[in-house]
Order: C-alpha cells, then sequence, then structure tokens
C-alpha cells in the first residue's frame, strides 16, 4: 500500500467530527432508537480519480430490508437482489427477500463453535456462482479459523440447502476476540480474508502465521503468482483485527481495523505493507510502517465492513454506533470524515454496495454487546451521496 498521510488539520477533525443524520426515511423505515438504549495487485498504483465528490455527502434510509436477525455478521447479495446472511451465534446462513423481507433458513454451517467474537462470519460468493453456486464462509471452530466453500441447493427443503463444507483454508488463529472474519472477491477474482491477531499480538509481524494478516489466494485456497512472497497467502501483515474490505473505482483495497486504546483505522493495503500493530497504533510510523489513511478515536468507531459507493468509503461503526463517510480523491481523503446516523440504530456491523447510491447496512444489537429493541437486528436500504 503506498503510505497515505493526511494533514494535520484532518487529523483534528476526524478526531472530533460528529456529522449528522441524513433526512428521515419513508414510513417503512424503522423508529429511531431511544436515547435511553444505548493477476497484477489490485492495490498497485493508479491514476486519481478525475475529480473527488462533493466534501458533505448525505444518507437517506429507503426501507427496512428485514428485521428480527439474531447475531447477524456476513452479507452477500445474490443474483436478482436476494441477500444471504449469516448469524455468528447461531451458525446458520438466511436468505432474505429483499421485496418481502422474508427469512428462510438455508441451514446450519457444520463445525461452527460460536464463543466470544467468534462463530460464523463473513460470506461471499464464488466469482463463477451463477455455474456452480457455492458460498464461502469465515468461521471458528473449536480448533482455528477457517475459510470453507458450501454448495447451495435452492431446491432442497428450507433448513437441508446447504452442502458439507469443503476446507479452502484451515489454521487461521483463533481466539475469544480479534478473529477478524471478513470475506470478499477482489476485481481480479481473487479471494481476500481479513484476521486478527486472537489477542496474541506477536502474530501480527510474524509472517510465517495466518494471524494479523490481510490474505490473498486463488478461489481453491492457494497462493496467487504476484503475492509478495511466493508461495504465501499473505498479502500485507502489522494488522490487529482486520473486519472491513472493499475495493475503489480505481482498484485499490481499502482494509478497516480495530485499534486497541487510542486509534482506530481505515487503510489503503499496500502489498508486502508492514501496517505496524503492535508497534504502533495509529499514524506515527515514521517510515518504518504504514501509515493510516484515516484514524479515529476509538470511542468513536470500532470499524467492522466496509463499502465503496458514490466516490466514498462507508464505514460501519460498533461502539460509535455511526456510519462514516470518507470522500476519496485518487488514494487519500479529500475531506474530512463525516458521521451519519448517530446513535439512531445502535451497533452497525456490515455494509455492502448495492449498486449506485444503494447500500446494505446491517445493525448488530443482538451480539451480546448492544442493547436491542423490538425489531433487532435489521437490514436497512440507504441512499447514499
Amino acid at each position: 500500500m503506498t503510505a497515505v498521510s493526511a494533514t494535520a488539520a484532518l487529523l483534528l477533525a476526524t478526531g472530533c467530527s460528529g456529522g449528522g443524520s441524513g433526512p428521515a426515511g419513508p414510513a417503512s423505515a424503522p423508529p429511531p432508537r431511544t436515547a435511553a438504549s444505548a493477476s497484477a495487485s489490485p492495490s498497485a498504483p493508479a491514476s486519481p480519480s478525475p475529480s473527488a465528490p462533493p466534501a458533505k455527502g448525505s444518507v437517506r434510509v429507503v426501507s427496512t430490508v428485514a428485521q428480527g436477525l439474531k447475531s447477524p455478521w456476513g452479507l452477500a447479495a445474490l443474483p436478482g437482489g436476494d441477500l444471504l446472511v449469516s448469524s455468528r451465534d447461531g451458525g446458520t446462513i438466511t436468505r432474505v427477500d429483499a421485496e418481502s423481507g422474508k427469512l428462510t433458513v438455508l441451514g446450519e454451517v457444520p463445525g461452527v463453535a460460536p464463543g466470544g467474537e467468534g462463530g460464523l462470519l463473513g460470506l461471499a460468493l464464488s466469482p463463477t456462482y451463477a455455474e456452480d453456486h457455492l458460498v464461502y464462509a469465515y468461521f471458528t471452530t473449536e480448533s482455528d479459523n477457517r475459510v470453507a466453500r458450501l454448495l447451495y441447493d435452492e431446491t432442497a427443503p428450507p433448513g437441508q440447502q446447504l452442502g458439507a463444507p469443503d476446507t479452502v483454508l484451515r489454521n487461521i488463529p483463533k481466539g475469544v476476540v480479534h478473529n477478524g472474519g471478513r470475506i470478499a472477491f477482489g476485481p481480479d477474482g481473487m479471494l481476500y480474508v481479513g484476521t486478527g491477531d486472537s489477542g496474541d499480538t506477536g502474530l501480527a509481524q510474524d509472517k510465517a502465521s495466518l494471524g494479523g494478516k490481510i490474505l490473498r489466494m486463488t478461489p481453491d485456497g492457494q497462493p496467487v503468482h504476484g503475492n509478495p512472497e511466493a508461495d504465501s497467502v499473505v498479502y500485507s501483515y502489522g494488522h490487529r483485527n482486520v473486519q472491513g474490505l472493499a475495493w475503489d473505482a480505481q482498484k485499490r483495497l481499502w482494509a478497516a481495523e480495530f485499534g486497541q486504546n487510542t486509534y482506530d483505522e481505515l487503510n489503503l493495503v499496500r502489498p508486502g505493507g508492514n501496517h505496524g500493530w503492535p508497534e504502533t497504533e495509529g499514524k506515527g510510523g515514521g517510515g518504518a510502517f504504514v501509515d493510516p489513511a484515516v484514524q479515529w478515536p476509538v470511542a468513536d468507531a470500532s470499524p467492522s465492513g466496509i463499502a465503496v459507493a458514490r466516490g466514498s468509503v462507508w464505514m460501519a461503526a460498533l461502539r460509535g454506533e455511526r456510519l462514516w463517510r470518507v470522500p476519496l480523491a485518487g488514494g487519500e481523503p479529500s475531506a474530512a470524515p463525516q458521521a451519519f446516523l448517530k446513535g439512531t440504530y445502535g451497533r452497525l456491523r456490515t455494509v455492502l454496495a448495492a449498486g449506485g447510491d444503494r447500500l446494505w447496512l446491517v445493525t448488530s444489537e443482538t451480539d451480546t454487546r448492544g442493547t436491542p429493541e423490538a425489531g433487532d437486528d435489521r437490514i436497512l436500504l440507504l441512499e447514499v451521496r
């Protein structure tokens, strides 16, 4: 990742910007929460965007796509518009009818062992899903975190539509905390995996370990020609807990990462780059490490999923209970981050581009750390600018 540094003014803005919510959604949107509830690398240098998006954006809640979900985590969009969502603690994958909100449980993923922050986490569809109907899942077992693919048979009875897991990658370190879990196929057709240090900080700097890394591999789990080191799936290292992966229009990879006590990060990922943890947290690597593009006090973020839409990175915040917008110009922010939906829907776990100016947003109030209200958890459809 090319090292990115924002100006001191931008740093100040990221630390104190509160932002505001966009206009209220239509009647189908849920009520706000009460105050009482709490190949070549796709990250290779590319020419800057011809123009930056506006410094200020907006968010409108269009509708509630689904509600009553328990510990939702991963989200994937099926051809035709329906969604698949994973339950971290239930170990199940559920199909959401995007029109009616009807929930149909595909089945339970065998081998999932929920505990702490572990369980059934990220989801992604095979790049050739139309032909193979494979769903990829990142999950915690009794011994490790792993990535597996499962055949989704829509013709089978509900609850019996998932085939046996075919393990793609195993032996990712597991822990009560910092299990990472986001997976996504990049514009190069390769599978990217965000992992955590599992509470063992030394793993992030150990390139022989899969913990505290961003990994890049073929759909079969093999190292990709052109990876920083031959015969290794490690793409970047020195990460604490990566839970957000997304690419911009120039095919640059961005990642959201939990800090410890001081700063959470949005990183422009450099192949082979050392992103500093545990030697540094936030900016200040002094050239030895890759600095984040943006940093936030942990109370304002605790970032999970990210998506790119309308020229901006959109980042879901758990502890911060808000959706952050970071407008981009080339490989760096073009204006101070702006916050939306602050405290309106509680903890926010996953955000996924829905095409054009639309995003899907998943709340996370039933993950044992929130304060669930009637209807939680939800998937919202947003219009963003």
